[in-house]
């Protein structure tokens, strides 16, 4: 659909008038923008066309794609056109009380829900009429109130990886109008069950190719573990043997656990030949039995394991299974938005890191391992966010001093150059004056030099851009000679 209805309302102020009033579509308000800086978590552009009474905006995407978001941080997208969008709040006036409903709820509960919002919209001032005009002037159809809250359906569900939108200050995302969405286990395991399945018929090639993929082997697995088959055995012990390629992998532990499932004492030399494979999975696989134990001790010990670790419900997984799976296999975006979100659960409610064995303190690990993640995904901006927030909830000065340096390298990096700067002073002071000992042999380890070569690539980040002086260049450089010839001398 094009945006026909769009120019004509740009060319006749009377339809940009009723457009407006009563229909909430406020051509005017585009020049005011957003209630607040914006950015889609994607990096496309966002084009502002109207807002409504309600602070709220419409934007259009690259693929034209019409989202709104509201001024309480919420937003979906409710077309696939601005034209499509006109349909939806001339035809609707009363739309975002309708972003829950679905075809699922029925023509009944639909039509109930529209017409006693419509009533209550009549009371104060009339839409049939206004409604009437502004479909013939745009040539629009008279669409059933069953068929555009369907269409409104579809296009929320269509929000996520694509069209989530970010607070460009702070970097948190917007919540979701509507439906959840599926969950992201959903399309990871979708390509994991269709390998799976293949291997059940017997398709030998199938078995050679997803053994030999670490990311499809490994997603299989996944999938083997939330669809226990009898029958599958054999298959198991083949992707057990090949995953050994990737040494100690939490999917490795969870193929020797199905095949430990079955009690079935054959296999207990394949399983001690993989424990064996190098010492990370000697580690990894500790406590299995030794030769010669029972059917009963290896089902003990694969029953603890599974209870301990895995499990049969893919909603009870880490997020992190999903995210780094998803990654792996090429679902970035996806990927991406779930990181954004749990890191926003972080930001919102920091008691999630609370220690059950010991509540007054915090697991922060978390948080340095989402900032790894980001960058893994190539969004500086989200890696800082993470480790920024990691660096301020460190408690012992080691831990401080470090995070503070990740974080310089992530600022630098992101060409954030005068924080890197403020980032690695804070590193200076907190080995200045150590508020605790646990900085008290840095000097004997590489802390040091590392802090060292991080002013070293900010230097050169600092004269790449421009922004050293001819006084502070030389000075630098002097330095750099006299470190140089220091060195030497060590060497």
């Amino acid at each position: 659909m094009t945006d026909h209805a769009l120019w004509l309302l740009r060319q006749d102020r009377r339809l940009a008038e009723l457009a407006a009033f009563p229909f909430d579509f406020d051509l005017d308000r585009a020049a005011h923008g957003h209630v607040e800086e914006v950015r889609l978590a994607s990096g496309g552009p966002l084009e502002t066309v109207a807002g409504d009474d309600t602070g709220g905006t419409y934007f259009v995407c690259a693929d034209g794609s019409v989202l709104y978001a509201d001024s309480e941080g919420a937003a979906g997208i409710i077309g696939s056109s601005v034209d499509e969008t006109l349909e939806l709040v001339i035809g609707l006036p009363g739309w975002r009380g309708y972003t829950h409903l679905s075809p699922d709820d029925g023509e009944e509960k639909i039509l109930a829900c529209v017409a006693e919002t419509e009533d209550e919209i009549r009371e104060y001032y009339g839409i049939d009429e206004e409604r009437a005009e502004l479909r013939a002037a745009l040539g629009f159809p008279k669409r059933s109130p069953i068929e555009l809250v369907g269409r409104l359906h579809a296009a929320l569900l269509r929000t996520e990886p694509d069209f989530v939108l970010l607070n460009a200050d702070e970097g948190c995302a917007y919540d979701r109008i509507g439906p959840a969405g599926t969950p992201l286990w959903e399309p990871v395991l979708a390509a994991g069950h269709a390998d799976l399945t293949r291997l059940r018929e017997g398709n030998r090639t199938a078995w050679r190719e997803v053994a030999e993929d670490p990311v499809r082997r490994r997603i299989t697995l996944r999938a083997a573990q939330f669809d226990r088959a009898e029958g599958d055995l054999e298959l198991l012990r083949h992707l057990l043997r090949h995953e050994t390629r990737s040494s100690m992998t939490d999917e490795l532990r969870l193929a020797a656990v199905l095949v430990g499932l079955r009690g079935d004492t054959e296999d207990l030399p394949l399983l001690l030949e993989v424990r064996e494979t190098d010492f990370d999975t000697a580690c990894g696989l500790g406590g299995m039995p030794e030769p010669g134990a029972s059917a009963n001790d290896l089902q003990q010990w694969a029953r603890a394991l599974d209870e301990s670790m895995f499990g049969t419900d893919p909603s009870d997984e880490p997020v992190s299974t999903w995210t780094d799976l998803a990654r792996d296999k090429g679902m970035t975006d996806l990927a991406r938005v779930t990181l954004i979100r749990e890191l926003d659960n972080i930001f919102m409610d920091q008691s999630r890191l609370r220690r059950p064995e010991a509540p007054r303190t915090l697991a922060t690990a978390p948080l340095s391992g989402l900032a790894r993640d980001f960058e893994e995904l190539g969004d500086l901006p989200q890696a800082l966010r993470a480790q920024r927030l990691y660096a301020a909830l460190q408690e012992k000065e080691w831990d401080r001093a470090s995070a503070w340096h990740t974080l310089a390298r992530l600022e630098r990096e992101a060409g954030r150059l005068p924080q890197a700067a403020d980032s690695l002073a804070a590193v200076r002071n907190a080995l200045a004056t150590p508020g605790d000992d646990s900085l008290r042999y840095w000097q004997q380890v590489n802390l040091g030099r590392f802090i060292a070569e991080e002013h070293y690539r900010l230097a050169l980040a600092l004269a790449d851009v421009g922004e050293l002086s001819e006084n502070a260049a030389k000075g630098i450089r002097e330095l750099a000679e006299r470190t140089a010839a220091m060195v030497r001398e060590v060497n």
